[in-house]
């Protein structure tokens, strides 16, 4: 069955989001909410019809959603629109590129995007509101917090446990069993060989703390 979709926010990584819609098939793109002035300009085809304001009147002619503004270090952005959608009474759904392999023995969160080449195994687990980016991996028995964002061939091994609000880098490692307080940032092509308990940025490898 086809359902209609409002996607919230029209730049860079609603065009990643729409191509991955488009790829299963089970989704009708109906409006593109962003910034007042870009009302009227259209992403991949699609016009962007409103702003964030008319998150409550669109909510009220349409069910399902996606927050598809992305996470570049801070989830501050994505986390007000989740939490907007939701008080507007959307549904926020769950959206997988056709080819992204999630395991049926793992859970994914509501409002969580899974993009191409991205693989979630088994025992895994997604909050709510996260950024499964193009080839990450996301390994047996890991788990990732809410409004997460692991970028674009990052592995996240067994086992390991990401807190919310975290950004793991392009290329990243995070080794098994390693976990992660909230708040973090894992630089681009960091490995993360040590525990994390600490909120702060972390690069290098093995990865160390910012000064």
């Amino acid at each position: 069955m086809v359902r209609d979709i409002v996607l919230i926010g029209g730049g860079g990584h609603c065009v990643s989001c729409i191509d991955a819609i488009e790829s299963a098939g089970n989704w009708n793109i109906v409006a593109i909410l962003d910034m007042p002035e870009h009302v009227g300009k259209r992403v991949r085809g699609y016009t962007i019809t409103g702003s964030d304001v008319d998150i409550e009147t669109i909510a009220r002619e349409h069910r399902y959603a996606l927050v598809t503004v992305g996470h570049i270090k801070s989830s501050v952005v994505r986390k007000k629109l989740f939490e907007a959608a939701v008080r507007a009474g959307f549904s926020l759904e769950v959206v997988c590129a056709s080819s992204a392999r999630v395991s049926s023995h793992a859970f994914v969160g509501k409002g969580s995007v899974i993009l191409h080449g991205a693989y979630v195994n088994a025992n895994a687990s997604i909050g709510v509101n996260c950024i499964v980016n193009t080839g990450s991996i996301v390994e047996h028995d890991a788990i990732i917090g809410d409004h997460c964002h692991i970028s674009t061939g990052a592995i996240v091994n067994g086992g390991c446990s990401v807190g919310s609000d975290c950004f793991v880098g392009s290329g990243a490692v995070i080794q098994n069993g390693i976990r992660i307080c909230d708040n973090v940032t894992i630089g681009s092509g960091a490995v993360v060989t040590r525990d994390i308990t600490e909120t702060g940025i972390y690069i290098g490898c093995p990865a160390k703390k910012m000064i």
